[in-house]
């Protein structure tokens, strides 16, 4: 079993709101957004796997694996992000815990991560950043939630699973607005900072 964390970068999501796929959409240093948080993750956690829809580009593919992550591509992508969620814990189901984080937030620090794992190794089951007082992502998971995580479907992800395990959870509190900086929007990117 691993005792670091596996990172589990989710980007199989529909970007409905977007108009089109958002993660393939440059930030300001013209790195694809996907490829900015798939970064992100691979320099906080050794061990990184990506959850992809089928439409993915293979360029993209192609970078994620020259990052060093394993590619899995969820073929029930559409049916929301519950399903990402346990496509890749169930690729990564020897992991001592599970940090997840989401593709359209591509300006989180490292060292946010970094914190997170040194919680879970530490014993702490749940946790999750906050800045100024709102809670952020990405969220880690011990394996004592594999079952729940793996069964996980539909468009909430693991909300409830943190809404009601609120006396495991362990806050850590962070200066990295990145955080709480999702783009939903084409609007969100034109305004984003890097």
């Amino acid at each position: 079993m691993s005792t670091n964390p596996t990172g589990i970068l989710l980007a199989a999501g529909q970007s409905r709101r977007f108009g089109n796929n958002k993660l393939l959409q440059p930030l300001a240093d013209g790195t694809p957004m996907l490829i900015a948080s798939a970064k992100t993750l691979c320099t906080a956690l050794p061990g990184c796997l990506a959850v992809i829809n089928q439409d993915m580009p293979a360029e993209m593919v192609n970078q994620l694996e020259e990052l060093g992550m394993e590619v899995i591509v969820n073929e029930h992508a559409e049916s929301g992000i519950g399903s990402s969620i346990a496509c890749g814990v169930r690729a990564s189901a020897q992991s001592s815990s599970w940090i997840i984080a989401l593709a359209d937030m591509p300006f989180i620090d490292p060292e946010t991560i970094k914190q997170l794992a040194i919680k879970l190794n530490e014993g702490a089951s749940l946790v999750a950043p906050v800045y100024r007082q709102q809670r952020g992502h990405p969220v880690g998971f011990a394996a004592r939630y594999y079952d729940e995580l793996k069964q996980l479907n539909g468009d909430v992800g693991a909300r409830h699973i943190i809404a009601d395990q609120q006396g495991d959870l362990a806050l850590v509190e962070i200066e990295d607005h990145g955080v709480i900086s999702d783009i939903d929007y084409a609007s969100d990117l034109r305004t984003a900072k890097l």
